[in-house]
């Protein structure tokens, strides 16, 4: 393991790692052990009791959070006629399609979410080498395969998140921006683990949520007491 600074070790020292704390503490003890020299991303972190080798046990999908992430979103759009102009009319920054295709075959990657219409799948379902490993490939769970472009380009410009539970039930899904007032990260945080809770795996033994935290980019992670959250 990476020997820390003395600074982070100092910062450290400010969060008890024995305890869990409100989501107003959590976020008060994040702003303080941020000492970066830019806007920090705040970072949740969720450990899940569930097996994600089972089909019935895999979490993936996306949530619009209430004060977005701090993060201007580039989408890309493939479609194709009026869906390519409602695309357009949305905001989103690019759109097309075998033109764009071609495009990321020869390593352009300047966008941050794609979007296509189910009829295109056909041909960007030909990027998933590229597009899968970075993931970017559109997927039907986080409603980025779909014919209702303008409703994916306003939530994605909105703050809306993608969450998927990696091999060993761990899921991180940025909650904003140091800079964020408490509130809105707290906010934030709620709505993120409110859908995690419904969408509790029924095959799921056991305690499901095990244990979260928060971070920001630099700093010590801080636990958050999740008890008073309830699966569906």
């Amino acid at each position: 393991m990476a020997k820390r600074s003395k600074r982070y070790q100092e910062l450290l020292k400010l969060v008890d790692k024995t305890k869990s704390y409100n989501v107003t503490e959590a976020v008060d003890l994040v702003k303080q052990t941020s000492k970066a020299g830019f806007d920090e991303t705040v970072e949740a972190a969720f450990r899940l009791g569930v097996d994600p080798k089972k089909a019935d046990q895999q979490i993936r999908g996306a949530t619009v959070l209430p004060h977005g992430t701090g993060k201007s979103q580039r989408v890309l759009v493939f479609a194709k006629g009026d869906k390519a102009k409602e695309a357009e009319a949305a905001g989103a920054d690019y759109v097309g399609e075998q033109d764009l295709i071609n495009k990321i075959n020869q390593g352009w990657f300047e966008f941050d979410v794609v979007v296509a219409t189910p009829d295109m799948m056909a041909e960007v379902g030909k990027l998933g080498r590229v597009l899968g490993p970075k993931g970017l490939m559109p997927n039907p769970k986080t409603g980025t395969v779909t014919f209702e472009v303008e409703k994916a380009v306003n939530e994605i410009k909105a703050g809306k998140v993608e969450y998927r539970v990696d091999k060993a039930g761990n899921i991180h899904v940025p909650i904003g921006k140091v800079s964020f007032e408490d509130s809105k990260l707290a906010e934030n945080f709620t709505a993120i683990t409110e859908t995690l809770m419904k969408i509790k795996p029924q095959a799921a033994k056991g305690t499901y949520m095990r244990n979260a935290s928060i971070a920001s980019t630099m700093g010590p992670g801080v636990r958050v007491d999740v008890s008073g959250f309830k699966s569906n």
